[in-house]
């Protein structure tokens, strides 16, 4: 698969993760090795830390913290969300201690500041989050961002996976391999119509 294949059609996989098809430590940790080579914004590699979880009883502490934020947040605003796209989130709210690993991403520190300090921050570990999706994606697994459990459940998750102080939670990955292969890139806005050239407004030919 090539790059530019790999880049347009990593989608967030929800409804087509494989849940029965195990998915080997090794895999996971060849992703995770490309991932650590993706760029940062604050030369921050050493703060990252990844948490594979596979344990079945993990799993379901973790997913019921996810299921209670997620239901509340469907309930109330699951109006404003296309059926398709709530479907799917229903889907994995439901099955997510099905899915063979779910991978949690950490880093040492706190995010504070302005909007200088927070995209260093949040800088340093996106691009590698982005690194692994696309790592998995083309060895045949799918992924997505969710959390949901950071709403007030940070503290519980941490303390049940004995993540120690001082690190935040970034994101919580449920990964499994994909029921289909084939993905296309999705509709998003012309980037003529988003680029502009010097100055505000002044769009790009």
């Amino acid at each position: 698969m090539d790059a530019d294949t790999v880049l347009t059609t990593t989608r967030s996989v929800r409804r087509k993760l494989d849940l029965d098809r195990p998915v080997e430590d090794g895999v996971l940790i060849e992703c995770l090795r490309i991932a650590m080579q993706a760029p940062t914004a604050g030369n921050r590699q050493d703060a990252i830390r990844w948490l594979l979880v596979r344990d079945p009883e993990l799993k379901a502490r973790v997913a019921d913290r996810v299921r209670q934020v997620a239901e509340a947040a469907q309930r109330e605003y699951g109006h404003l969300v296309a059926p398709r796209s709530l479907a799917s989130a229903r889907f994995l709210k439901d099955n997510l201690h099905r899915v063979p690993a779910l991978v949690l991403v950490c880093v040492a520190g706190r995010p504070e500041g302005g909007n200088a300090e927070l995209t260093g921050f949040y800088g340093s570990i996106y691009p590698a989050i982005w690194s692994f999706q696309l790592a998995l994606r083309a060895r045949g697994l799918g992924s997505t961002i969710t959390g949901y459990h950071l709403y007030g459940h940070e503290e519980e998750v941490a303390r049940a996976l004995g993540i120690p102080e001082g690190y935040t939670q970034i994101a919580l990955l449920p990964v499994a391999y994909t029921t289909q292969q084939e993905f296309r890139p999705a509709a998003r806005p012309p980037v003529e119509e988003i680029t502009y050239l010097d100055r505000w407004g002044s769009r790009v030919s």
